[in-house]
């Protein structure tokens, strides 16, 4: 039933945003979350804050942010390096909030890989309010096939 849906809920998304197809797991339950391709290897995660995503406060709850961080930031290894990822360490300052209905973005720049463990620096923000910065720490598992936007499915295709 549509009556009954939010403002946050159907505000338009950025233009060049697309939905993230998660169709299980963690992602599927924190969504929906975007994405916005800026060319091979490159891309900014976002997502409108809901109700479900706020805190007692009404504000965006911290450890959404922390989440959406994790997700933002490690993509970067895989649309550059095409590898399945896991979260070693997430360094993250909080510099300011985000509030129900706001369009919350975030990217990874890659700074260092050796033997298959990844550091990026990251940010996260709202509008013209950085949020949140920092640093995360991952793990490369396993090589997968490259996928659309990646920067091997380019180089293949």
């Amino acid at each position: 039933m549509s009556d009954d849906l939010t403002d946050a809920q159907t505000a338009p998304i950025p233009d060049g945003y697309s939905q993230l197809n998660w169709s299980r797991g963690f992602g599927r339950q924190i969504g929906p979350l975007y994405e916005q391709r800026q060319g091979p290897g490159e891309a900014t995660l976002g997502f409108r804050v809901e109700e479900h995503h706020t805190n007692g406060l009404g504000n965006c709850h911290g450890g959404m942010l922390m989440s959406f961080a994790d997700m933002a930031w490690g993509r970067i290894i895989s649309l550059q390096k095409s590898y399945s990822w896991v979260t070693v360490r997430l360094n993250c300052d909080f510099l300011s909030g985000a509030q129900l209905g706001d369009f919350v973005e975030g990217r990874g720049e890659l700074l260092s890989e050796q033997d298959l463990v990844f550091t990026v620096r990251g940010r996260i923000w709202a509008g013209s309010r950085t949020l949140m910065t920092g640093t995360g720490v991952f793990k490369a598992l396993s090589p997968r096939a490259p996928r659309p936007g990646e920067i091997a499915f380019r180089e293949k295709a």
